[in-house]
């Protein structure tokens, strides 16, 4: 299963920030963004995603995320 996120992270820094922490919460996902595409995307591939989970970490962040259709 892959699951894509729309986010608002622009710098790389923030991006590895974010992916060392979802990767703590989820060990077990293949996590990474994509900051030069439009919707500077979010990436999650793996077993029952929790979407509302990855959204929450993102934004107690101070970050936007939202699934991408």
């Amino acid at each position: 299963m892959i699951e894509v996120f729309k986010t608002n992270v622009h710098l790389p820094a923030q991006a590895a920030g974010l992916q060392e922490a979802l990767f703590k919460q989820f060990p077990m996902f293949k996590i990474n963004f994509d900051l030069h595409d439009c919707d500077r995307i979010l990436r999650v591939e793996g077993e029952n995603i929790s979407n509302d989970k990855i959204i929450q970490l993102i934004t107690a962040s101070g970050y936007q995320c939202m699934v991408l259709d």
